[in-house]
């Protein structure tokens, strides 16, 4: 039987599937400790300085606006002034602000236009204060934009090379108020599995009880261990974290097959199995083809031209495999030998392991992107 890297050579797309021991990994890398989040900030703002690529202030007059309102704050009356600079643009300021941020600290900041400019390439952001959802603000952004893309427009043609119409600024905030949050008044600290799993749950709480030699960790559902800071008998909770948070667990892992029609990709988990089962599979290609002919009058006689349609259809049966089977597979190497022995391309590979599972013979959750 051919091995899953022959396959691998041999068919035109990828037919992808690896066996791996499960290894003991990180409550850190796991979990996600609640209430210890991030959040998200948005600002509306105005960029300048850009070299006529900046909004069309005729099909985007909330940027006239706001130029408007950032000259007149600044001591310029621009009250029934007519101006129409093409080097500004108006743009929403996205940032994510981590948790225990401290006032003072920088933030990288995302810059995207929402008018009509062309390119942000070389703009800068004028200051532009960041709203959590609360509506309060808690940093204000200003720098210049490190574009991703270029363009290039001349008299009778344009290329244009990722995106130029945003950008970033590394850095480019200042956090000037912080999360309200009592971290280290908690008395219990929850654990929220990032896969919700009871074996994995189970295992979590006892490595913690183990290492704690005492009952700190209790598990409360699937995706859920709650701690008792009490019971760990540390200084703070952040104490309690910075000891639990590295010690190995090994997760228990669903048995899953994902698959990706758009490039024929298979990925098999190490706990699929398969039933003993026989499969059939062949192809059918429907073929047209449009050949006009053209019926032209002799010249000088009354007539006109008329194109007469013709299409040629066909259907070509193309040989498949016959009724082969599939033995049952005890490990993912079974598994997978099995398949390849009925000589197929992964695409038509695909086709086969939904008809398995709609079978009830593939026992693993079977996943389509």
């Amino acid at each position: 039987m051919m091995n899953i890297f022959k396959v691998l050579l041999c068919c035109v797309g990828f037919f992808t599937s690896f066996s791996v021991q499960a290894s003991p990994i990180r409550i850190k890398d796991l979990v996600e400790f609640d209430g210890v989040r991030s959040n998200d900030l948005v600002g509306y703002g105005l960029v300048v300085g850009l070299n006529g690529t900046g909004d069309g202030l005729r099909n985007s007059p909330f940027t006239e606006e706001i130029l408007s309102n950032i000259l007149e704050r600044l001591g310029v009356n621009v009250t029934g002034e007519q101006f129409r600079p093409k080097n500004v643009a108006a743009v929403l300021v996205t940032a994510s602000l981590p948790p225990f941020a401290r006032a003072g600290s920088p933030l990288d900041v995302t810059v995207s236009a929402i008018g009509d400019a062309k390119s942000l390439l070389g703009g800068t952001l004028i200051m532009t204060p960041l709203n959590a959802a609360d509506g309060d603000i808690y940093a204000v952004a200003q720098g210049t934009i490190i574009a991703g893309g270029a363009s290039a427009t001349g008299d009778g043609a344009s290329v244009v090379q990722g995106v130029p119409t945003a950008g970033a600024i590394p850095s480019g905030a200042t956090i000037e108020r912080e999360v309200a949050f009592d971290f280290a008044g908690m008395t219990t600290l929850r654990l929220a599995l990032r896969t919700p799993d009871f074996t994995t749950a189970g295992r979590i709480e006892l490595a913690i009880n183990s290492d704690f030699g005492r009952g700190v960790a209790i598990m409360l559902d699937a995706g859920t261990v709650e701690l008792d800071i009490d019971a760990a008998r540390m200084t703070s909770p952040a104490h309690v974290l910075g000891r639990i948070e590295n010690i190995m667990v090994e997760p228990e892992r669903r048995a899953r097959v994902v698959v990706d029609q758009r490039s024929g990709t298979i990925v098999m988990g190490d706990d699929v199995r398969i039933s003993r089962v026989a499969v059939s599979q062949g192809n059918l290609t429907l073929r047209i083809q449009e050949a006009p002919l053209v019926s032209q009058p002799n010249p000088f006689s009354p007539g006109e031209t008329v194109v007469v349609p013709r299409t040629n259809a066909e259907i070509i049966d193309e040989p498949g495999i016959g009724l082969a089977e599939v033995d049952e597979g005890t490990s993912l190497s079974e598994v997978v030998a099995g398949l390849n022995a009925l000589g197929v391309a992964p695409r038509d590979m695909i086709d086969i392991l939904k008809s398995i599972k709609a079978s009830g013979a593939l026992h693993a959750e079977f996943i389509v992107r």
